[in-house]
Order: C-alpha cells, then sequence, then structure tokens
C-alpha cells in the first residue's frame, strides 16, 4: 500500500514515478481525431520535458495519455480494484503500465468498477498532477466532474482550443474563466525551437540510424505523430 493525500492505495509497479513532477490529462471516451494526435503530441513532449503523465486507464483520451507518455512514464489510476483491468480493450496497455510504470487503485483487490467509484479514481487523477489538461469533453461528463475537482483543490486547468459546438464542456470552462487555452503545444511545454533532437529529425535521417541513436525516442515522436517512415528514411510532420 502507498498513501496519497492521507488516502491508502494499492499499487502494482514502479513508486518512484511518485517523486517525479507529473501532469494529469483526462478527457472524453470518443476523441476527434484532431484530439487523438493532440493528445498524442502532447504526453510524449511533456514526458521529453521531464514529466510523468497521469490518467484513468479509460478508452479515448486516457489510453492516448498513456500511450503517448509510454508505459513507464505514465501511472494509471483504476476505478475498480488493482487486478481488475478495466476495460478490457485496454487490458494490454494496463498490463505494460503494470509491469513499467505505476498502476494505482484505491479499491480492494477484486472490486468491480461502478458509476461512482470512477468519481473517486478522478480525484486520485487531480490530486497527483501539478496541474490538469482535459483535451476533450462534454458538459456532463466525468471529465468535467475532474474540472470541479481540480477547482476545489485550487489546481490550474488547461484546455486545447475547439471549434464551437466541439467539446462543449472545455469551451464552457474558457467562457467562465475556469480554464486556460493551450494554444502552442511547444510553448506551452517548453520545447526549444531549436531542439537538437527536433533539427536531427528534419535532416531526414535513416530510421534505423535514428532509433540506433536516439532509442525509445523515435518511437515518441512516431506515435506522437511528429514523424513518418517514407522509404526507410524520417519526415519530420511536426510543423505541418
Amino acid at each position: 500500500m502507498v498513501e496519497i493525500a492521507g488516502v491508502a492505495h494499492h499499487y502494482r509497479g514502479d513508486l518512484e514515478l511518485l517523486q517525479r513532477p507529473k501532469v494529469s490529462i483526462v478527457g472524453s471516451r470518443r476523441p476527434l481525431n484532431y484530439t487523438k494526435a493532440k493528445t498524442l503530441e502532447l504526453a510524449a513532449k511533456l514526458v521529453q520535458k521531464g514529466y510523468v503523465i497521469v490518467s484513468g486507464g479509460a478508452m479515448g483520451v486516457d489510453a492516448l495519455a498513456h500511450r503517448g507518455a509510454g508505459a513507464s512514464n505514465t501511472i494509471a489510476v483504476l476505478g475498480g480494484g488493482i487486478d481488475i483491468y478495466y476495460p478490457a480493450t485496454n487490458k494490454e496497455l494496463l498490463a505494460s503500465i503494470a509491469k513499467e510504470g505505476l498502476l494505482l487503485s484505491r479499491f480492494e483487490p477484486g472490486f468491480r468498477p461502478t458509476r461512482w467509484s470512477f468519481v473517486v479514481r478522478n480525484e486520485t487523477v487531480v490530486e497527483l498532477g501539478e496541474y490538469l489538461i482535459i483535451t476533450q469533453a462534454d458538459p456532463k461528463s466525468g471529465s468535467m466532474r475532474s474540472a470541479e475537482i481540480a477547482i476545489e483543490k485550487g489546481k490550474k486547468i488547461y484546455v486545447l482550443p475547439h471549434r464551437l459546438g466541439e467539446s462543449e464542456g472545455t469551451n464552457d470552462l474558457v467562457r467562465q474563466g475556469l480554464a486556460e487555452v493551450i494554444w502552442d503545444i511547444d510553448e506551452f511545454v517548453g520545447v526549444e525551437r531549436d531542439d537538437p533532437f527536433i533539427q536531427y529529425l528534419k535532416s531526414s535521417p535513416l530510421y534505423q540510424e535514428a532509433v540506433q541513436r536516439y532509442g525509445a525516442h523515435i518511437f515518441e515522436a512516431e506515435l506522437a505523430g511528429l514523424i513518418e517512415v517514407h522509404n526507410g528514411r524520417i519526415v519530420y510532420k511536426g510543423e505541418a
């Protein structure tokens, strides 16, 4: 067991992740393609700056945040027992996080998730992060409950810019002055425009050579949509 904000949690994985700076990312279970790409990019770039990504292990934005971070740089907080990998579609993802990252749960082993237990899970997700990012949310959703928790705890909330009629929950937060918009991910994260890694990607290196040189960072860049591979060479897409 490990104690977080005075509450005991069951865990599986690497407790050292709790000692690193953390950002919570949550959002819709049915994200738009735009939201999918930007959630992956945000998570990957925050990890590059030394952050651990915290989310709730659910379908949609949660899973994307965990995948963008990579299993070894993410914390998944479960809405059921530590041995219940729910939803089933994320079973492999959660198993890899248990092995390389960190799983947390406030519930006894064997406990099946319920509507109220997801709210309890959200409290831990918000508690762990320095701030909360909601990449897409409907007005009456679990993500908006997470926003309420963040407001209660005095934590800043950031959201992605969305068009009218899309992500009305986060648009409402902005309208009320309760959230700030991430207009530029590189600027928000603090990625240097002349980052040597980015400059290397722009040089269209051979993919295998890049993997040998930068290892997992190449896979993270590919997952985040920053690069594509054509005829064995990397094509940088980050500024597209």
